[in-house]
């Protein structure tokens, strides 16, 4: 088979499979949630097998060990973060009174100052970008919901997800087994090296940002809440959340929380402290949790993981999100197998005659 006919199978192969994808995206999200708790997971069940545990056995008990500490999880924040939106509720009118009484003059304020013609551009421009924004957003987040959640209730997830993420953990090696024996014989090894870099990327990211995110969300939601801001537990764990994402965890919760702030303290100082929390946090992440837990050579530069899962939420809902940075990193390592091949090819080197 020639090397253009072996091309055009493989494109036609990856293109049934996205299509695929895209055709059952409403139906996979317990499948890819269970997958993606298999991989995090499979490393412990690898190490109880190693010490001549059972793979059945080692399997159901790291399972039931994860749920365990959700469950545990769960009975500790639900309360708490229930407690502060009742909270929120209470308090929304008196802020809404805040906000109309000290933002609302200080930018009528700011607003005459302003030449006329400004004031206008700055209207119409503030009207159309805001409404793009706003669209945007809103198509998105929409899209993700009916995309995933609206199908497929929590009940729902919460009794597929687990019987997908036992039986694929207990098969791991022998799926994987399976796959390495349908590789063509060609470029089997060329194929191991670019799947075992493949996993060293995706490993060391989710694993590492997942860590960075726990930290994050825990030191975030103490500080907050030690330093009286209302709310501070609910925006410190979103924010820890959300820096999955880089940049926007630290980002939303240094407004969301600088701005709650303002409208609560009278003292400058208290708000100061707020904005020193997110400060302080945003250089430990940048210079002692990313390169310790994550590290400089997983290959996923933070806009190339932004742009991925902002694509994937947009085009396949929240199936897309939570195939996003797999594929990132797939794409990634084949970007740089390419430009390595092309770096020796004589496509850049010139032909052996300009030589």
């Amino acid at each position: 088979m020639t090397a253009a006919k072996q091309l055009r199978f493989w494109l036609i192969g990856l293109g049934l499979f996205v299509l695929a994808l895209w055709l059952l995206a409403g139906m996979l999200l317990p499948f890819v949630v269970g997958l993606a708790i298999a991989y995090l997971l499979d490393p412990l069940v690898d190490r109880l097998e190693a010490a001549r545990l059972p793979r059945w056995l080692g399997t159901t008990l790291v399972l039931l060990g994860f749920l365990l500490v959700l469950v545990l999880m769960s009975l500790l924040l639900v309360p708490l973060v229930q407690g502060q939106i009742s909270h929120l509720l209470e308090v929304l009118p008196t802020y809404a009174t805040l906000v109309k009484e000290r933002l609302i003059p200080a930018l009528d304020r700011f607003i005459h100052r302003l030449p006329a013609d400004d004031v206008e551009r700055l209207r119409a421009a503030a009207g159309n970008y805001a409404g793009e924004v706003a669209g945007m957003v809103g198509r998105i987040v929409s899209h993700i919901l009916s995309g995933g959640l609206a199908v497929f209730d929590i009940v729902t997830l919460m009794f597929i997800t687990p019987i997908v993420a036992f039986y694929l953990m207990r098969d791991w090696d022998v799926m994987v087994g399976k796959v390495d024996s349908w590789l063509p014989r060609q470029h089997a090894e060329t194929v191991r090296e670019q799947a075992r870099e493949v996993n060293m990327t995706l490993s060391g990211f989710v694993r590492g940002q997942a860590m960075v995110c726990l930290v994050l969300g825990v030191f975030y939601a103490l500080a907050l809440s030690a330093a009286g801001l209302d709310f501070g537990l609910v925006i410190g764990l979103m924010a820890g959340i959300l820096s999955f994402i880089p940049y926007v965890g630290s980002l939303f919760g240094f407004v969301a929380s600088t701005g709650l702030a303002l409208l609560q303290f009278d003292e400058l100082w208290r708000v100061a402290v707020v904005v020193g929390i997110f400060l302080f946090g945003q250089a430990v992440e940048g210079n002692v949790l990313t390169p310790k837990l994550v590290g400089d050579k997983v290959g996923l530069h933070a806009v190339w993981v932004m742009f991925a899962l902002l694509a994937g939420g947009s085009l396949f809902g929240f199936v897309g999100v939570l195939l996003a940075v797999p594929v990132a990193a797939v794409i990634g390592v084949l970007t740089r197998f390419a430009l390595r091949q092309y770096l020796s090819s004589p496509y850049y080197r010139g032909t052996d005659a300009e030589r």
